[in-house]
Protein backbone atom coordinates (compact mmCIF):
# COMPACT_ATOMS: atom_id res chain seq x y z
CA UNK A 1 0.00 0.00 0.00
CA UNK A 2 1.43 3.35 -0.87
CA UNK A 3 1.88 6.10 1.24
CA UNK A 4 -1.17 7.96 -0.09
CA UNK A 5 -3.68 4.90 -0.15
CA UNK A 6 -2.92 4.52 3.42
CA UNK A 7 -3.40 8.19 4.52
CA UNK A 8 -6.29 7.93 2.65
CA UNK A 9 -7.71 5.05 4.31
CA UNK A 10 -6.72 6.91 7.53
CA UNK A 11 -8.25 9.67 6.72
CA UNK A 12 -11.40 7.61 5.77
CA UNK A 13 -11.37 5.94 9.05
CA UNK A 14 -10.97 9.32 11.16
CA UNK A 15 -14.02 10.52 9.42
CA UNK A 16 -16.09 7.72 11.02
CA UNK A 17 -14.64 7.94 14.19
CA UNK A 18 -15.63 11.53 14.56
CA UNK A 19 -19.36 10.47 13.38
CA UNK A 20 -18.79 8.21 16.26
CA UNK A 21 -18.07 4.76 14.69
CA UNK A 22 -15.92 3.17 17.69
CA UNK A 23 -14.77 0.28 15.39
CA UNK A 24 -13.60 3.04 12.79
CA UNK A 25 -11.44 4.57 15.63
CA UNK A 26 -9.81 1.91 17.03
CA UNK A 27 -8.48 0.86 13.24
CA UNK A 28 -7.78 3.96 12.96
CA UNK A 29 -5.51 4.30 16.18
CA UNK A 30 -3.90 0.95 15.67
CA UNK A 31 -2.86 1.80 12.22
CA UNK A 32 -1.67 4.80 12.83
CA UNK A 33 0.36 4.38 16.09
CA UNK A 34 3.86 2.33 14.61
CA UNK A 35 3.72 5.50 12.27
CA UNK A 36 3.22 8.21 14.79
CA UNK A 37 6.04 6.42 17.14
CA UNK A 38 8.04 6.22 14.37
CA UNK A 39 7.76 9.87 13.01
CA UNK A 40 8.40 10.87 17.11
CA UNK A 41 11.67 8.77 16.77
CA UNK A 42 13.15 10.66 13.97
CA UNK A 43 11.84 14.01 15.52
CA UNK A 44 13.32 13.39 18.10
CA UNK A 45 16.42 12.31 17.29
CA UNK A 46 16.35 15.35 15.17
CA UNK A 47 15.50 17.96 17.89
CA UNK A 48 18.61 15.97 19.93
CA UNK A 49 16.01 14.58 22.37
CA UNK A 50 16.73 11.35 24.20
CA UNK A 51 15.08 8.24 22.83
CA UNK A 52 13.37 7.73 26.20
CA UNK A 53 11.02 10.17 25.34
CA UNK A 54 9.52 8.62 22.41
CA UNK A 55 6.86 6.80 24.14
CA UNK A 56 5.92 9.68 26.08
CA UNK A 57 5.39 11.77 23.16
CA UNK A 58 3.68 9.36 21.17
CA UNK A 59 1.41 9.10 24.31
CA UNK A 60 0.71 12.20 24.47
CA UNK A 61 0.05 12.70 20.70
CA UNK A 62 -2.95 10.14 20.67
CA UNK A 63 -4.25 12.37 23.62
CA UNK A 64 -4.83 15.39 21.59
CA UNK A 65 -5.91 13.23 18.61
CA UNK A 66 -8.31 11.61 21.03
CA UNK A 67 -9.28 15.65 22.35
CA UNK A 68 -8.61 17.35 18.60
CA UNK A 69 -9.90 14.94 16.44
CA UNK A 70 -12.89 16.98 15.72
CA UNK A 71 -10.21 19.98 15.09
CA UNK A 72 -9.49 18.53 12.00
CA UNK A 73 -10.56 19.35 8.50
CA UNK A 74 -11.66 16.24 6.24
CA UNK A 75 -10.89 17.90 3.46
CA UNK A 76 -7.11 18.42 4.03
CA UNK A 77 -4.57 16.02 4.09
CA UNK A 78 -4.33 13.86 7.65
CA UNK A 79 -0.68 13.42 7.18
CA UNK A 80 0.77 16.87 7.91
CA UNK A 81 -2.11 17.64 10.94
CA UNK A 82 -0.66 14.24 12.51
CA UNK A 83 3.25 15.33 12.07
CA UNK A 84 2.29 18.93 13.69
CA UNK A 85 1.13 17.19 16.55
CA UNK A 86 4.07 15.45 16.67
CA UNK A 87 6.43 18.17 15.91
CA UNK A 88 4.34 20.31 18.84
CA UNK A 89 4.97 17.47 21.70
CA UNK A 90 8.25 16.65 20.89
CA UNK A 91 9.18 20.56 21.37
CA UNK A 92 7.15 20.26 24.21
CA UNK A 93 8.99 17.58 25.77
CA UNK A 94 11.98 19.58 25.22
CA UNK A 95 11.17 22.71 26.76
CA UNK A 96 9.84 20.74 29.89
CA UNK A 97 13.39 19.28 29.98
CA UNK A 98 14.84 22.45 29.89
CA UNK A 99 16.97 21.29 27.38
CA UNK A 100 20.45 23.41 27.22
CA UNK A 101 23.10 23.16 25.10
CA UNK A 102 24.99 26.44 27.23
CA UNK A 103 25.16 27.00 30.84
CA UNK A 104 22.42 29.52 31.66
CA UNK A 105 24.92 31.37 34.22
CA UNK A 106 26.88 32.06 30.56
CA UNK A 107 24.33 33.01 28.60
CA UNK A 108 23.10 35.69 31.37
CA UNK A 109 26.42 37.20 31.38
CA UNK A 110 26.51 37.92 27.51
CA UNK A 111 22.94 39.16 27.69
CA UNK A 112 22.75 43.41 27.73
CA UNK A 113 19.81 44.17 30.21
CA UNK A 114 18.20 47.84 30.97
CA UNK A 115 17.38 47.85 34.18
CA UNK A 116 14.20 49.91 34.05
CA UNK A 117 13.38 47.22 31.29
CA UNK A 118 13.72 44.43 34.08
CA UNK A 119 11.85 46.27 36.70
CA UNK A 120 8.94 47.01 33.99
CA UNK A 121 8.48 43.41 32.94
CA UNK A 122 8.36 42.56 36.66
CA UNK A 123 5.93 44.75 37.18
CA UNK A 124 3.93 43.79 33.94
CA UNK A 125 4.43 40.26 34.99
CA UNK A 126 3.51 40.47 38.27
CA UNK A 127 -0.06 42.15 37.26
CA UNK A 128 -0.80 39.44 34.82
CA UNK A 129 0.13 36.36 37.55
CA UNK A 130 -2.60 39.21 40.07
CA UNK A 131 -5.06 38.19 37.57
CA UNK A 132 -4.87 34.44 38.27
CA UNK A 133 -6.22 31.83 40.68
CA UNK A 134 -4.01 29.55 42.90
CA UNK A 135 -3.01 27.53 42.43
CA UNK A 136 -2.98 28.79 38.52
CA UNK A 137 -0.48 31.73 39.49
CA UNK A 138 1.79 29.60 41.19
CA UNK A 139 1.54 26.64 38.55
CA UNK A 140 2.27 29.15 35.28
CA UNK A 141 5.22 30.94 37.62
CA UNK A 142 6.93 27.60 38.10
CA UNK A 143 6.65 26.18 34.94
CA UNK A 144 6.65 29.28 32.38
CA UNK A 145 8.62 31.40 34.70
CA UNK A 146 11.12 29.99 36.76
CA UNK A 147 11.42 27.28 34.06
CA UNK A 148 10.32 24.11 36.25
CA UNK A 149 8.86 20.67 34.42
CA UNK A 150 5.80 19.71 35.21
CA UNK A 151 7.16 17.13 37.73
CA UNK A 152 9.13 19.30 39.28
CA UNK A 153 5.85 21.49 39.76
CA UNK A 154 3.56 18.59 40.64
CA UNK A 155 5.85 17.29 43.14
CA UNK A 156 6.86 20.31 45.27
CA UNK A 157 2.64 21.43 45.18
CA UNK A 158 1.93 17.66 45.78
CA UNK A 159 -0.56 17.39 42.79
CA UNK A 160 -0.63 14.71 40.02
CA UNK A 161 1.14 16.17 36.86
CA UNK A 162 -2.24 15.81 35.26
CA UNK A 163 -3.73 18.35 37.62
CA UNK A 164 -0.72 20.89 36.99
CA UNK A 165 -1.26 20.63 33.13
CA UNK A 166 -4.95 21.23 33.37
CA UNK A 167 -4.49 24.17 35.54
CA UNK A 168 -1.77 25.15 33.84
CA UNK A 169 -3.89 25.26 30.60
CA UNK A 170 -6.75 27.00 32.22
CA UNK A 171 -4.64 29.50 33.37
CA UNK A 172 -3.20 30.00 29.97
CA UNK A 173 -6.58 30.29 28.49
CA UNK A 174 -7.76 32.55 31.19
CA UNK A 175 -5.03 35.00 30.29
CA UNK A 176 -5.57 34.31 26.74
CA UNK A 177 -9.21 35.66 27.04
CA UNK A 178 -8.14 38.92 29.58
CA UNK A 179 -5.85 39.33 26.38
CA UNK A 180 -8.49 39.39 23.89
CA UNK A 181 -10.96 41.25 25.81
CA UNK A 182 -8.41 44.26 26.16
CA UNK A 183 -7.36 44.00 22.44
CA UNK A 184 -10.84 45.29 21.43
Amino acid sequence: MTNLAREKEWASWLRSAIAGDTRAYHKFLTAVTPHLRAMARRRCAHFGSPATEVEDVVQEVLLIIHLKRGTWDPSRPLGPWLSAIIRNKVLDSLRRRGRQTVPLDDVIATLKTNDRNTVSDRIDIDRILGTLTDPQRTILQSISIEGSSVRETADRLEMTEVAVRVSLHRALKGLRALYSERAM
